[in-house]
């Protein structure tokens, strides 16, 4: 690649990860190399793009008209050169995609054979877990992720509507009952808590009745940060569990988790393919999320 467009990739990659560090990580590069590039487009342009200091990078006035004027002008130029190479060849390359590990075991990954068969030129880079990633920083092309949006600087496309599911274990029940009301909850049922891997807080267990939300909390045996092991917490009778019922629905199906307080679950959540705003669809990514739209819904 020419030294000036890729100190220019390079430029903009620095902006949008907020540090040298991060943006050579992003990109694979030493940073070194980053510093370089930036320090050599800075004297092309004979313009000071960052304001750096020992704990911090900034950019300057100069360097953020700079950054809003190339990045729609790489942009066009992914585009057009998307559009000459996609006229000649099927999709292909390497999709990194991270997605939690309950949508990775129940939904994605039983389904990617399909994916596969369309588009056999693609590899995927599956990263699974709880933690929410940033797409910029991890050089991650689109998540799988529920809940609410809240970088308006990402674009988020529905594929699935997610119930929940309050459950627990016959013998559970047989042992300690089982609640009528989600306040009874608090009268020493043992609880499995789940606990959030980007903050460590608790998250309590959630339900509405008559419009008023109602949440639990109280003094569990067990809290886990990843919601396959939350199900296994279940099925050891360690508490009653709160997740979403497709993680649960095979258990629930054979018996081994029954539902409990159906009547006061809290609203279904939704399953989104998000990516980022800025970024251009490549054809492989593109083609990922017209499938996942259309596998999904």
């Amino acid at each position: 690649m020419d030294h000036h467009l890729l100190a220019i990739r390079v430029f903009t990659r620095v902006v949008e990860t907020g540090g040298f560090t991060r943006a050579a990580d992003s990109l694979r590069m030493p940073k070194a190399t980053v510093t370089k590039l930036v320090q050599n487009l800075e004297n092309h342009l004979q313009t000071k793009l960052f304001q750096r200091t020992t704990r911090s990078v900034s950019v300057t006035p100069e360097g953020e008209c700079y950054y809003q004027r190339t990045v729609k002008w790489l942009a066009e130029l992914e585009q057009m050169e998307g559009s000459m190479t996609e006229s000649q060849s099927a999709p292909q390359g390497v999709l990194r995609i991270d997605v939690g590990g309950g949508s990775a075991r129940q939904l994605l990954l039983p389904a990617l054979p399909d994916f596969f068969a369309r588009y056999p030129q693609i590899q995927i880079d599956l990263g699974v877990g709880d933690r929410q990633i940033d797409l910029i920083s991890d050089s991650a092309d689109c998540v799988l992720r529920s809940g609410p949006l809240a970088d308006s600087s990402l674009i988020a496309r529905r594929l699935l509507t997610l119930e929940w599911v309050t459950c627990a274990t016959p013998s559970y029940l047989a042992r300690h009952g089982t609640p009528r009301h989600p306040c009874d909850l608090e009268q020493g049922f043992p609880l499995a808590h789940y606990r959030h891997a980007v903050n460590d807080r608790i998250q309590p267990l959630h339900f509405v009745d008559g419009g008023k939300a109602i949440d639990i909390q109280h003094r569990y045996q067990i809290s886990v940060n990843e919601g396959n092991a939350l199900i296994a917490a279940a099925l050891a009778d360690l508490g009653i569990v709160q997740t979403l019922r497709f993680m649960a629905q095979p258990q629930l199906d054979s018996g081994e988790l029954v539902s409990i307080l159906a009547d006061w679950q809290p609203p279904a959540d939704h399953l989104y393919v998000v990516y980022p705003s800025n970024r251009h669809l490549s054809a492989k990514l593109r083609v990922f999320i017209e499938w996942a739209v259309e596998r999904f819904s």
